[in-house]
């Protein structure tokens, strides 16, 4: 039986976690975000170097939480509990401690958007769209913690644009507000995404590590208390490695 979220484990050290649910969208089930989270885990415990999410079909990225899901809801208590088990699941994204790729082909939309913008980098085809089109759908709402997340992603005004008018943002204008990394014919879409995770890898995994987690405090906590990651990171050998290389490479100049 066919797996509905899966994971590729490339030799490179890159991880594709996929959703392959393309006759719903890519739409996510309450089981899907469970397999999401053992999937993290299961890349990190592999020694993934950078993950990648990605959806299959090529029409959409994830469509967010299958709406079939809500048909039972007769109290908000229920809103809150799913909101929650959500959050447990985009927070888990957010925290992965490797650079992290939405690779987006299509719609990016709700719970996919959400998860889209945890992710440290944007790839997407031109023909992406982006959007939380709830005020002619669901008329539900969005909790505090990722309008957070999405206001420091695309702006106020182009949060409203998506949520207030049900209006979506395209691939260039996501591109021109710098939420998209990059934006690319759809058969040049995974060479792409490689080729940025490769670049990623090659990088200080450090300062990567630090620089994430204090983002993310920044946006979520709106705390500037850093001193333990500053502390650890000075005090890493791949700070002294570096110093040390540095200097060697400036006497030789010289």
């Amino acid at each position: 039986m066919k797996k509905s979220v899966d994971l590729i484990m490339h030799p490179t050290g890159v991880a594709e976690i996929i959703v392959d649910r393309p006759e719903r969208h890519n739409a996510m089930t309450l089981p899907m975000y469970e397999d999401v989270l053992a999937l993290i885990e299961s890349s990190q415990e592999q020694g993934a170097g950078c993950i990648l999410f990605r959806g299959v079909g090529g029409k959409s990225f994830i469509a967010g939480t299958d709406i079939s899901y809500f048909k039972d809801f007769t109290s908000g208590k229920q809103g809150l509990d799913y909101e929650a088990f959500v959050e447990r699941v985009v927070d888990a994204v957010e925290r992965i401690a490797v650079p992290t790729i939405a690779v987006v082909d299509g719609w990016a939309v709700g719970g996919g958007l959400a998860l889209a913008t945890v992710c440290d980098f944007r790839v997407c085809s031109d023909t992406s769209k982006f959007g939380i089109p709830i005020a002619k759908t669901l008329s539900n709402t969005l909790s505090s913690r990722n309008l957070a997340r999405l206001t420091a992603a695309f702006g106020l005004p182009r949060v409203k644009k998506m949520l207030l008018l049900a209006d979506y943002v395209l691939a260039d204008e996501a591109l021109s507000c710098g939420y998209a990394y990059q934006v690319c014919p759809k058969q040049e879409l995974e060479g792409a995404a490689h080729e940025l995770a490769h670049r990623l890898m090659g990088l200080s995994s450090v300062t990567q590590v630090a620089v994430k987690e204090s983002l993310r405090r920044l946006v979520m906590e709106q705390s500037l208390n850093d001193d333990d990651l500053i502390e650890k990171v000075y005090a890493s050998q791949a700070f002294r490695d570096g110093v040390a290389a540095f200097t060697s490479s400036d006497k030789t100049k010289t």
